[in-house]
């Protein structure tokens, strides 16, 4: 009994630590970049009815409640976001991002924005990034 006493007051000094104030220094964000191998890649899916359909479907689900659903960046959430949305209807929006930049973040995520993952096969993330690129092809 007195050895459990003698080992009490270092699991009570334990317990606290995770109530003391933690250093209030801002983490510095990961600086973003996608491996040079997947951003050279350019879209090996050619597009089909069928696979426009179902990344549609899968921007409704996922991307239209920040994106905006044709792309503007006015989606439900998005005026809760830190971020800037792009308004992906401008053609300048996604000037200089390749195919395979497209497909990493889609994929990835990036900043609050989280990624497909595995809930979305590959040739569904090419299929959206040839969605992406065609909001600024509407007029």
């Amino acid at each position: 009994m007195v050895r459990y006493l003698a080992v009490l007051p270092g699991i009570a000094l334990l317990g606290l630590a995770a109530f003391l104030p933690q250093s209030s220094a801002p983490a510095t964000p990961a600086a973003f970049s996608v491996p040079p191998d997947i951003a050279s890649q350019t879209n090996p899916i050619h597009p089909t009815p069928a696979g426009l359909a179902r990344a549609r479907t899968i921007y409704g689900y996922d991307c239209a409640v920040c994106h905006g659903k044709a792309g503007a960046g006015d989606g439900d959430l998005a005026s809760t976001m830190k971020a800037k949305m792009k308004d992906y209807r401008d053609p300048t929006a996604l000037k200089g991002m390749t195919d395979g930049e497209l497909f990493y973040i889609i994929q990835k995520g990036k900043g609050e924005m989280s990624g497909e993952g595995d809930r979305a096969k590959p040739e569904d993330v090419w299929n959206m990034v040839t969605l992406v690129r065609s909001f600024s092809k509407k007029s």
